[in-house]
């Protein structure tokens, strides 16, 4: 059972705005894993993935938690995440996580939310150059 870094497919470095991104070929295949934080707790269960408009590449993931009426789906970064057959390490601790921005399960993300997003996280977000949105998902 052997871990798979997820990282630029190019160079494994970041290589935009201090971001590591990364290519998958499977990447919907990771959707219903368990998410956890680097010490091994759950935090919940990865319903979707977002993609950086100007690259494509991955970039946040939707983790649903909460009980069967009140649950929501929050936003984590992708960004020096482990994917083993089991789960997905996120580089974020489950405390942090719990606080970070919502939607509903059934929800959609407006681009005006999409700013505190990034700064929950202390990661710089910019536009496109026309203001186009940078968050989309398949």
């Amino acid at each position: 059972m052997s871990d798979t870094r997820l990282r630029n497919s190019a160079s494994g470095e970041s290589w935009r705005d201090g971001i590591t991104m990364f290519e998958a070929e499977n990447v919907q295949d990771w959707v219903g894993l368990s998410v956890v934080d680097p010490g091994e707790n759950k935090i919940g269960t990865l319903e979707t993935i977002y993609f950086d408009t100007a690259s494509d590449l991955p970039v946040f993931g939707t983790v649903r938690v909460g009980i069967l009426s009140g649950q929501k789906l929050l936003f984590v970064p992708l960004t020096g995440a482990l994917v083993s057959p089991k789960h997905i390490k996120v580089a974020y601790e489950k405390k942090q996580v719990s606080k970070a921005p919502s939607i509903a399960v059934d929800g959609e993300l407006d681009a005006a939310s999409e700013p505190a997003i990034y700064a929950h996280y202390e990661l710089p977000y910019e536009t496109g150059s026309g203001g186009e949105r940078r968050l989309g998902r398949r």
